[in-house]
């Protein structure tokens, strides 16, 4: 199957799409990756592996039928689960992408660090979302994902409220006498 693929099949259109998209800097190696090669190594693979559980399935054992048919159900789930992690891992590498050229453009000092913050960040919730999807640690990935959230957002307002502590004090000033701001009677009327 493998080599009648290799030969029947041309991908040089899904090919130029790989390259095009950056799906092929995803996978490791430096070669360039081939669409009939990857399709007729999962033809491989899958034949190889259902021709394994079907002779697991031929020793007509309750317990390994049943693992045969968990796994039957479960594959469909993995390989949407694979795709949402793949898209989740080219998600990333974009957005962390765009998060560099903006803010060098922008002049932001340290911006390869934006830009790997914002790929593990949604690294993290990709990783989160296939977790949920497949019923694997809901709760711990859930748990940890507003842990750290909320984390993120005490922190974010903590060093707002800290750095512009000074700020807001000489604003109140301005406005009143001893800090109190002299509010207009129409500002309250909705009251």
């Amino acid at each position: 199957m493998r080599v009648l693929l290799v030969r029947i099949f041309r991908g040089e259109r899904i090919d130029r799409f790989l390259w095009r998209s950056g799906l092929a800097s995803l996978l490791p190696g430096d070669s360039p990756i081939r669409a009939t090669q990857m399709a007729a190594r999962g033809a491989y693979w899958t034949i190889l592996a259902g021709g394994f559980l079907l002779a697991l399935s031929v020793l007509d054992a309750q317990l390994i039928t049943r693992a045969v048919e968990s796994v039957l159900l479960l594959l469909p789930k993995l390989i949407a689960g694979a795709f949402i992690l793949v898209a989740g891992v080219w998600i990333s590498r974009y957005l962390g992408r765009s998060a560099l050229i903006w803010a060098f453009n922008e002049g932001i000092p340290s911006a390869h660090r934006i830009a790997q913050a914002v790929r593990v960040i949604v690294l993290f919730v990709t990783v989160v979302v296939v977790a949920d999807y497949l019923n694997f640690a809901r709760n711990v990935f859930l748990a940890s994902f507003i842990l750290l959230v909320g984390g993120a957002v005490l922190a974010g307002a903590l060093a707002l409220g800290l750095a512009g502590r000074k700020s807001i004090a000489r604003y109140l000033q301005d406005k009143g006498v001893n800090g109190e701001e002299q509010l207009e009677p129409q500002a309250w009327k909705h009251l």
